[in-house]
């Protein structure tokens, strides 16, 4: 069953975010993700929510965990930390 990770982002430096954001699609597509929204245009219909949202698909749960706790993402993981302000969820497919 796919899993997805989903995250909505308030990049709080622009310019420092971009070493990260630059990296994580070809290391989602490593661990067999494909990213369906990557800080696309939206409309608030509900709410209020950070400027950023992102959305990526993979296999399964197991695959996007393993994703997450990879050495590789945990070497660029600061660099969203330290220039933004994020939840993030992993959630099963239906």
């Amino acid at each position: 069953m796919a899993a997805y990770i989903i995250a909505r982002i308030e990049v709080t430096n622009p310019e420092g975010y971009k070493a990260y954001a630059a990296q994580t699609p070809a290391l989602a597509e490593k661990f067999g993700g494909r990213f369906l929204v990557k800080a696309g245009a939206f409309e608030q219909v509900e709410g209020s929510g950070p400027d950023r949202h992102v959305v990526i698909e993979f296999p399964d749960r197991e695959t996007a965990r393993r994703f997450y706790d990879s050495e590789e993402y945990r070497a660029i993981l600061p660099l969203a930390l330290e220039n933004s302000e994020r939840d993030l969820v992993i959630v099963d497919g239906s």
